[in-house]
């Protein structure tokens, strides 16, 4: 298989290859002498990110909900 390299230094992944990493959106490239890797890089969306990291810090739906109706609260 071949793939063109445009003037804008793009490359487009045969047709062929493409169904093998589905769902991937990112590639890691690299280089290996004169070879070009191309590596599938998980990402996760933002939403599961933020929620894992809450997790993580111990932070409940509570506490949210808590601090929400905390900062609408009028100032006095």
């Amino acid at each position: 298989m071949l793939a063109k390299r445009t003037v804008k230094n793009q490359i487009t992944l045969p047709k062929a290859v493409a169904p093998a990493f589905p769902g991937v959106e990112y590639f890691r490239v690299t280089t290996q002498g004169r070879k070009i890797v191309l590596e599938p890089v998980e990402t996760e969306d933002k939403a599961a990110a933020v929620r894992k990291k809450l997790a993580a810090l111990g932070i409940s739906q509570k506490d949210i909900a808590d601090a929400v109706q905390w900062a609408r609260q009028k100032k006095r």
